[in-house]
Parts: structure tokens; sequence; C-alpha cells
């Protein structure tokens, strides 16, 4: 039954994907919806092999017979499915494994080990990818034959220029914060007013500033950001990224498509091309898979950004309503009918269905906190806390020189004093001014269109913090909510969820 119905549906046939003009579809998130009977998988360019067109019928057969109620007979393995999320945030990563109904089914995280190059410079990809390995041995080997999918969301921003005919980095990774003034005022000169690339944070920046610094032979350079690398590592294909990773290097989410101005620059062979997050790539590489024990059906997927995938873990579906994320960074999303986008302010929009993502990320955060006081203090700290009380402390907490959101201003310099004897009262004081910069943006995102904030849901470390919590509802006058699930890994779980239609 299910070889018949699988020939008699022409919209289940495999179809390749290629880089150029004439396949723009595949790079429109539009296509990658289920309609109906259309499971819209975008398959890889250079993937043609029989076997992998073949397993993928075969599942897309097995979707189709679930949506039509008809009766089809799956082995025993695929009976349970199991959903991997990996986030990897700025100081470690975390996994999540669901089930088909979102329960947890395991979770772990790990710190990033320290690996040192010359100077003080961090070998940031050995660390990610010794994280990324050892987080999937770290899985019980019982659960690991059931993942049928998996997702990795990434800090935003945090590019990596790759040569796709060795593998090899071409320099060291730019990270999410830093910023490259030398290429700013080129790319003021060729994009919109205002546009959401034109900071010395973004992504486009980082690329034109790589660009313009190298003399080496460019052709086989590309672009990857965090999570599209960490993806690569596990299934192999060059020259993929979802819309939301690529929204700062000028992706247009909402013609789904990359703008005139972008393609008309030198660098644009460079350019990945675009998924919807959670779309998948293709299957998990058979070393891997042989190694670890995973499934063969295993597929990777699309990943998205540390904040989407935390917005996504709340499961926050109504105008209105927004998600602050609590990490070593904040991180501020609303629920918005209206797209708002606004680089004086570092205020971008991505696409979440028929609705937008109204937000941004200042520097602010945990990490500021972590240098100060050890995670048993903190706890401690906190309890003697009272959120009743305002604190008379005005500061604007950062790790280092510079801010993004709600003021873009790359000189900001932190303030942290004066700092008082009593160290509750110098936590509470943090504590409080970090929140009142998160009141500052979502009065900022009203005022510039974005729908207005009702209700607040915390997601990351922070949204631990009973404290905090109620010092950020008496500055915000809001209601302040913990998510059920406040860890973007989750996020990152249900968008392989996504993948398989649940």
């Amino acid at each position: 039954m299910a070889t018949l119905l699988y020939l008699s549906c022409p919209s289940l046939l495999p179809t390749t994907g290629t880089k150029d003009s004439s396949s723009s579809n595949l790079s429109d998130p539009v296509h990658a919806k289920n309609t109906g009977f259309h499971h819209s998988v975008i398959y890889p360019p250079r993937r043609k092999d029989f076997e992998f067109f073949y397993r993928e019928s075969v599942r897309r057969t097995i979707l189709c017979c679930k949506r039509t109620n008809l009766d089809v007979t799956v082995g025993e393995e695929n009976k349970k499915m199991l959903f991997l999320g990996m986030d990897f945030g700025t100081s470690g990563a975390r996994y999540v494994v669901i089930d088909e109904d979102g329960v947890i089914c395991a979770e772990a995280k790990k710190d990033y080990p320290p690996h040192q190059i010359t100077g003080n410079m961090r070998d940031w990809e050995k660390s990610w990818k010794e994280t990324l390995f050892s987080l999937l041995g770290d899985i019980p080997v019982s659960l690991r034959k059931y993942i049928v999918s998996i997702c990795i969301d990434g800090t935003s921003s945090t590019t990596i220029i790759v040569d796709s005919a060795t593998g090899e980095l071409l320099s060291t990774p730019f990270l999410y914060n830093e910023n490259c003034l030398d290429a700013l005022e080129i790319v003021r000169s060729i994009a919109p007013e205002n546009h959401t690339v034109c900071s010395g944070s973004s992504t486009l920046c980082k690329l034109i500033s790589w660009w313009n610094s190298h003399e080496l032979d460019k052709d086989t350079a590309i672009l990857m950001h965090q999570s599209d690398w960490l993806l690569w590592l596990l299934h192999g294909e060059f020259g993929f990224s979802d819309y939301n990773n690529t929204l700062k290097v000028g992706y247009d989410p909402g013609t789904g498509s990359y703008p005139p101005w972008l393609l008309s620059q030198p660098f644009s062979g460079m350019l990945p091309s675009v998924k919807s997050p959670g779309a998948p790539i293709g299957y998990l590489k058979d070393d891997i898979r042989l190694q670890l024990g995973f499934s063969r059906e295993c597929v990777v997927c699309a990943g998205t950004t540390d904040s989407i995938a935390a917005f996504l873990a709340a499961r926050v579906n109504e105008p209105g309503k927004a998600v602050t994320s609590l990490g070593s960074t904040l991180a501020i999303k609303v629920l918005s009918t209206h797209r708002v986008d606004d680089a004086r302010f570092g205020v971008y929009s991505h696409r979440l269905d028929d609705k937008w993502l109204v937000g941004g990320a200042s520097n602010t955060g945990g990490a500021v906190l972590k240098s100060l006081f050890n995670d048993d203090m903190l706890t401690k700290l906190s309890e003697q806390i009272d959120p009743s009380i305002p604190s008379p402390l005005k500061y604007y907490p950062l790790p280092s020189t510079g801010e993004r959101f709600p003021i873009a201003d790359p000189n900001l310099v932190s303030r942290l004093h004066p700092r008082p004897e009593n160290n509750v009262e110098y936590l509470h004081g943090i504590l409080e001014s970090i929140s009142h910069i998160e009141a500052k943006a979502y009065r900022l995102l009203n005022e510039l269109g974005a729908t207005k904030v009702e209700e607040i849901f915390t997601a990351g470390g922070g949204a631990k913090n009973d404290a905090w919590i109620k010092i950020r509802e008496r500055v915000l006058g809001l209601p302040v909510h913990r998510a059920v699930h406040t860890e973007a890994a989750y996020g990152s779980a249900l968008l392989a969820q996504k993948s398989f239609g649940k």
C-alpha cells in the first residue's frame, strides 16, 4: 500500500536543488512548509546517491500515510522517534532529547574546554568541535538509535570563513559581539539606511572585513555561521544556512531572498543557500553514525540562533507575548504582527510563520555577573535581596566596552561603580540595572511600532533567580513568568521535531 501511495503522489517524488538562480524557490522559506500531502524537503546539491533519495521517499510515504489515516506497517525501530536539540552559547553547550510529545528524555550540558592559540586568543573552533562530540557521546546509548533528527542553534552573528575545498577555516571565528568597524562605512554605503546589517557586529561587516584583509584566493571561500559549521560537521554538506542566521548578512525573510544590492557585491558567491530553520539538509555522516550508534535514518536539519531557539522553547504563540533570555547576554523577542528593523538601535525582526519576532540582544547579562560572583555566591546573595525595594544604584553593566541594544554604541563603557561594601546591595543594584535596560528595550520596540508587550516569559539561566524575576516584574510593570522550558536546546529539539511534521 505504501508503495502504491508513493507512486500516486507526485509531490512526494524527490527533487534536487542547486545554488543558481533557476532554483531560487529552494531558498524561499515558504517552500519549506507542510501543505497537505506536500512535505517540501529541500535536498542538498551534490548529494545525488540513490540510497539517500530512496530513504527519504520512504519517510515521506510514511508521513503521507499518517496524514490520510492509512494503515502502514513501520519497523519496530521507527515506532519510537526521538529528536535532538543542541544549544551552543557563549560559554558552553547543552543537549536535550525529546519524544514526539515534547517530553524530555535526556539532557546535559558542558562548558567549553579552554583551548588556546597564540597570545590570549582562544581556539574557539576546537572548543566547539570537542564539545559537540563530547555531548553526542553523553547521550544515553539506549536512546541514540531512536533519534531521527538533529538541530543545533548558535550565537547570532558568530561568523566563520571556510575553504569549501578542504574544510579548513581561513581565519579565526568572528564572535557574536565582535565589532568590525573597519567595514562599517562600506556596509552603510551599499545597504539601505538603518538596515539591520548597518552595525559593526553584523555578519556582513565581518564578511567584508575578512574579504578586504585577505589577499589569498577566495574562489573556494564560503561564509558559515556557528550553527552552520557545527551542523556541517555532522552532515558534510557545504553551502547551507537558515533564514534566522542569515538575517544579519542581509537576507530578507520577507521576500525569501538575498536583495539585489547584496548579490551585486564581489563576495556574493560566498553566501549560503537558505532554508527554513528545521528543514532537513542531509543524513548524519556514516562514520559518526557507526561510531556512536545512531540510526541510519537520522536527519540533520538547518539550525537557528540561540535567542530564537529560546523563544521557541517558551512556546509563545500570541502577539504581545515576549521572551527575555537571560543567559550570558540579555536577548529579548516580542511576537509582533508588524516587522520592525532599525540599526540605529540594534533592532531587527526574524520571521516566524506569518508573524515577526522583533527584538535585539544587549551585551549586558550573566557574563557580567559571573565575572563578579560565582554560582554559589549568586544564589546566597540573591536570597537576601528584598525585590520589593528599589535599589538606588544606577549601573550599566557590560563585560567589556561596547553595546548593541537598546543602545547601539561600540564605544559605550561599562559602569559598575560606586561599589558598596555590602555584596547583597551590590548584586541588587546590578540586577535592577539590567532590569532597567530590559525595560528600556521593550519601550523602544513599542515606540518603533512593534506589537505592545503584555506579558513576558523568561528563559536562560537567569530564569532560575526568583528575586530577579520579582525585581523585573516591578521595574517592567508587566507580568513576568518563568517559561516551562527555559533552555534554548529545547527549542532546537522542537525544530528537529518539526522536520518530521510533528
